[in-house]
């Protein structure tokens, strides 16, 4: 059995949860893959290094658990669950399904290890090799272990950019896929994963406080202190942006309706996370405007079965 795995932490279990959902509806034969949501709550080695220091791209940082994504460590552990054998894929909890995982999890790997999409450079930042979403032949990871290489960050041995953007890998066992399997916040008919990359601008937390750490210079010139006393001046900024294409919320929140419908989720536990801060305090008043899926079949493929 194949199987994708979703790997998120608290503050994204709504998120993983619909993108569970999305990965069966949207596929023909559901039957062949297997879904599997990993939880930074069960992976002790990530408490253990709660307040420790490690690099990235060179620059100190502090592991905390509460970081809306401490679960990208999480991305390496598919081999090793998988008892390096046999395919995965691997998806952060804000990428849902518009096209038939099957295509991906049955494609052609031309024997590489991982199939992944660059990112795209920009004026303040390099391309580099996505790991949000990578197809993985598990049997040639072997050397992936998550708890020694998650442990070997904080005394020096390993950079975390260079962990996630695949850097540590050697590039001749690594290969691209197309672009519509990492879509970044892009939906068109090529799509077939969308990618709600952008954290300001997720559909389900629009008007919430932000509650993750900037920790990049703003375009590569501006002090990062400079930043959090322009942000302290602008507290309006300091709160969850629209996403600036409407079809992408209605497609999250249609398939937040139907998970609800097939009791994947239930209305006090989404209330709960409007509480905690995790889902937008209007979300049930999207649910009540937003079209049906089933009449809309642009925004996703498959009728539910």
């Amino acid at each position: 059995m194949r199987t994708v795995f979703i790997h998120t932490n608290p503050k994204q279990q709504v998120g993983a949860i619909v993108a569970a959902h999305a990965l069966r509806r949207n596929s023909a034969h559901p039957e062949r893959f297997a879904v599997e949501i990993l939880s930074t709550e069960d992976f002790p080695v990530l408490r253990a290094y709660e307040g420790r220091s490690y690099a990235f791209g060179g620059s100190p940082r502090v592991w905390q658990n509460d970081d809306l994504q401490s679960f990208t460590p999480l991305r390496f552990v598919p081999p090793e669950r998988m008892g390096y054998a046999g395919r995965a894929v691997v998806i952060d909890p804000d990428v849902f399904a518009v096209g038939d995982i099957n295509e991906l999890l049955e494609c052609d790997m031309d024997g590489k290890a991982i199939l992944c999409r660059r990112r795209p450079a920009k004026p303040h930042r390099k391309g580099y090799l996505a790991s949000s979403v990578m197809l993985l032949d598990c049997a040639q990871l072997a050397h992936w272990q998550v708890d020694r290489d998650f442990a070997a960050l904080f005394d020096g041995q390993r950079d975390y950019e260079d962990w996630l953007k695949l850097a540590l890998e050697p590039p001749a066992t690594i290969g691209l896929f197309a672009p519509g399997w990492n879509d970044f916040d892009t939906l068109t008919p090529d799509t077939k994963l969308l990618h709600n990359t952008h954290r300001r601008t997720q559909p389900w937390k629009t008007g919430l406080p932000v509650d993750f750490r900037i920790h990049a210079p703003l375009f590569g010139i501006i002090p990062q202190s400079v930043v959090r006393s322009l942000r302290r001046l602008a507290p309006f900024e300091d709160v969850y942006q629209p996403h600036p294409d409407t079809r992408q919320v209605e497609l999250f929140f249609g398939l937040l309706r139907e998970c609800l419908e097939l009791k994947l989720l239930s209305e006090p536990q989404v209330r709960d996370e409007i509480e905690k801060r995790h889902v937008r305090p209007d979300a049930f008043e999207l649910l009540d405007r937003v079209p049906s899926l089933r009449t809309r079949p642009a925004l996703a493929a498959a009728a539910v079965s």
